[in-house]
């Protein structure tokens, strides 16, 4: 800043529409740039802060103002710079720097006018920044510091109110009381917000009254009708607009909508279509059987519709039961016991529908149930059979003679009509045929004897049938128990096979595979249980060796009566017992226990029981030497097998001689493999077809068993008639055992006389190789194709 200067004044000239500073206010402003004061919001360079004295400035002003959106034929005036120096000197200029400075904003360099150069909009760019400067025109040099100043672009309203989130969606429930909020809504104002009223919005319904109000300033959407029911009307679209200007006239405007769905409450009882329904059900239905549907209508949705069915009277109401069915809200009416049109032919019963979830706010809208009369009517059903008893239990003792009655059922028709019945066993329950069944009165009488001790229990299966319709089958149960008789003796328990040690004292108990004593058992089963009697045989009375004890367990001892038994002079010892029970008539059994002599140690434990066990060598026993040998026989066995299938291996299977050195071109007419075939022909028979007359051993098995050759035919000079040479000789290869069992080559070393094709060999033909035409073996076929290709080869190759 210069020194000499003073600073006298600044003009500032706002060219503005609609400016918000009054006349007042900027004279004031004015009047304080004249006295050197700053008005608000200006920069003080070289102020000093706590003092109060400040250097005089060289430039002052306030901040400047342009109105957007003005579009006139030229430049906007935005303000004007002067400083005390342009005292008309003409070197002086203007120079402007900053945010838009040469492209929005231009400056005249000597007057210091600003001007806007093109069309501003506040909603995109606010305020510039710029800074001021006077420079030597000659020499650029800065005649006073640059300062720096704020262009504010004032708003115009401009920007319509927009709903940013819209459209919306709102629930509401039914029934709500006035003034009950639903939603807000939201809209913004791109204007400026404290300048005028440009973004000050109101709102206002203009579609959807009278249901809904809105709150002008808040925007919140409330209810403002009494009784809105969602069976009336569901669905409501409201629109809602925004206007910007406090609302006045001239004031820009959006709009948007709100769709406000009703939500169900449970206001509505459930309700039947018709107060009386009335059903015809067959006698013959089943238990659980479904015998009607009922159904009671709401008109709430969801929770609010779910109802649940009883019934709450009418006669024999315990005969049906209602269920509801979740998916249709259908009550289901079923049966709980049979039907008997006989004996009832009609119900009447009451049934109700009430709601699950109650609300109780509108309980005073009444009792949410509701109910109906359901009629029942029987038909009558063509009925099978009733059995007096559902089942039967027979008692029959096991001696009953057969044919004997041993029960009777009986079964009726329970129609009016009532047709004749007719009895009949199930033969799947009987497979025996234990029992027979008089078809006309239901005796049931036994077919063949019977045995507890075989089968106990008899159940069978009697079937009813109607004479009229024998559709109508009906089946009991008859359970036969076989009682007892007492008809089968009492023998031992077991096949017991006793020890006696030679070394024992007079009266030692004689032992056996589980303890010392001996049990019997009976197959009958008398009610006071089995009492056993032992005795030895009249004719043994006195036994000399032996003796029995009776425990009173039905069980006995058998004692030794001398300490004199050697194993040398008897082994064995055979000591008949006769068993007795107690039954009427009382039945007896003789058996016989087998006593074996043995060596025992001094504490009586068993040791041998085996003569032999005298010459044996000390400390092997008889199965020890059974073993050793058994297996010296195993190892000689693998040994004479090993050394058969190693020479069985080695031996060749071609006999062939030495000293025969004409294998390498052999004339021959036997079509079997050929010379490469060693394993199932013999070379010999190459070597002289015509001179084999009898058995050529196959080389590729050793039979087992050696016969005389066959006696072949000979296939003479004069020629043998061809089916007859091979039947004889596969009659031969049947007949033979040494042939093998498997497909094979039979050697017949005759090939015939006459054939169309001859033979194939090149050995045996009578002409030359350069005499050889094999151009007939592509006229044969594509399987002799490469055939004749070989030999064709062969030729062209022999060719000079």
């Amino acid at each position: 800043m210069g020194h000499r200067g003073v600073w006298t004044s600044l003009l500032l000239v706002w060219i503005t529409c609609a400016t918000h500073t009054s006349m007042s206010a900027l004279a004031n402003q004015l009047r304080g740039l004249d006295q050197g004061g700053t008005a608000p919001g200006m920069r003080q360079p070289g102020e000093v802060r706590g003092t109060l004295t400040r250097a005089k400035r060289g430039w002052v002003w306030n901040q400047m103002f342009v109105l957007e959106e003005f579009s006139g034929p030229d430049p906007i005036l935005v303000g004007r710079l002067h400083t005390d120096l342009d005292v008309g000197n003409k070197n002086l200029k203007y120079v402007l720097a900053g945010e838009g400075a040469g492209t929005i904003f231009a400056i005249n360099e000597r007057t210091g006018d600003i001007h806007a150069m093109k069309r501003l909009d506040r909603e995109e760019k606010a305020e510039y920044t710029l800074t001021a400067q006077v420079i030597n025109r000659d020499t650029n040099e800065p005649l006073e510091p640059p300062s720096e100043f704020i262009i504010k672009v004032q708003d115009i309203n401009d920007n319509a109110p927009e709903f940013t989130n819209g459209p919306y969606h709102a629930t509401v429930p039914e029934m709500s009381q006035v003034g009950t909020p639903v939603t807000k809504v939201t809209a913004t104002d791109a204007d400026d917000p404290v300048y005028g009223n440009s973004a000050k919005l109101v709102y206002s319904i203009l579609e959807g009254q009278p249901y809904f109000s809105i709150d002008p300033n808040t925007a919140v959407i409330k209810i403002a009708l009494q009784g809105m029911d969602r069976e009336m009307r569901e669905e409501y679209l409201v629109v809602i607009q925004a206007k910007d200007m406090g609302g006045h006239m001239g004031g820009l405007s959006g709009t948007t909508t709100v769709t406000i769905t009703l939500t169900d409450v449970n206001d509505n009882p459930p309700k039947f279509s018709k107060s009386l329904y009335e059903f015809t059900i067959p006698e013959d239905l089943g238990i659980g059987q479904v015998g009607g549907k009922v159904k009671a209508n709401d008109r709430d949705m969801g929770e609010n519709a779910k109802s649940t069915y009883n019934v709450i009277g009418g006669d024999d109401k315990d005969v049906f039961e209602i269920t509801t069915d979740s998916q249709t809200q259908e009550g289901i009416l079923r049966l709980k016991k049979p039907l008997d049109f006989e004996n009832k032919k009609s119900y009447t019963l009451r049934v109700e529908a009430t709601n699950v979830n109650f609300d109780p706010q509108f309980s005073g809208s009444g009792p949410f149930k509701d109910t109906a009369t359901v009629k029942v009517a029987v038909e009558d059903s063509d009925e099978p059979p009733v059995f007096t008893q559902p089942s039967y239990l027979v008692e029959v003792h096991e001696n009953t003679g057969v044919n004997a009655v041993i029960e009777q059922v009986a079964a009726h028709d329970p129609d009016i009509t009532g047709s004749l019945v007719r009895y009949f066993i199930d033969r799947h329950t009987d497979l025996e045929r234990q029992f027979n069944i008089n078809v006309d009165d239901g005796k049931i009488t036994l077919a063949k004897p019977l045995d507890r001790e075989m089968d106990m229990w008899h159940n069978i299966t009697v079937t009813a049938m109607e004479v009229r319709n024998h559709s109508q089958i009906s089946r009991a149960i008859v359970a036969i128990k076989v009682l007892d008789i007492n008809d089968n003796a009492p023998e031992f328990a077991m096949e017991y096979e006793t020890f006696l040690c030679e070394n024992g004292k007079p009266g030692q108990a004689l032992s056996n595979q589980n303890s010392e004593t001996v049990s019997a058992v009976d197959k009958d089963d008398p009610k006071n249980g089995h009492f056993f009697i032992y005795s030895l045989v009249p004719e043994m009375s006195n036994n000399p060796n032996f003796t029995i004890k009776d425990n009173k367990d039905n069980s006995i001892n058998v004692l030794a009566k001398h300490d004199t038994f050697r194993r040398q002079k008897q082994e064995m010892y055979y000591l008949p017992i006769v068993v007795s029970d107690n039954g009427s008539p009382p039945m007896s059994s003789t058996n016989t226990l087998t006593i074996r002599v043995c060596g025992c140690s001094k504490e009586g434990i068993v040791q041998s029981c085996n003569v032999e066990a005298y010459v044996l060598p000390i400390g092997l026993s008889m199965g020890a030497l059974i073993a050793i040998l058994a297996c010296i026989i195993l190892l000689l066995v693998i040994v004479v097998l090993f050394v058969t299938l190693r020479r069985h291996k080695n031996e060749p299977l071609i006999i062939k001689d030495d000293e025969d050195v004409r294998e390498n071109i052999i004339r021959y007419d036997d079509e079997g493999g050929g010379e490469e075939d060693t394993e199932a022909f013999d070379i010999a028979t190459l070597q002289n077809p015509d001179g084999i007359n009898g058995f050529l051993p196959r080389k590729d098995i050793k039979p087992d068993l050696q016969f005389m050759p066959r006696q072949g035919q000979h296939s003479g000079p004069n020629g043998v008639d061809v089916d007859e040479f091979i039947n004889v000789r596969l009659h031969e290869a049947d007949n033979d055992p040494t042939a093998p069992p498997y497909d094979s080559i039979q050697i017949y070393g005759y090939e015939g006389r006459g054939s169309v094709a001859s033979s194939l060999s090149s050995l045996e033909t009578a002409s030359s190789d350069s005499d050889q035409n094999f151009d007939y073996l592509r006229e044969w076929g594509p399987h002799f194709r490469r055939l004749g290709e070989l030999y064709s080869v062969g030729e062209s190759d022999r060719e000079p």
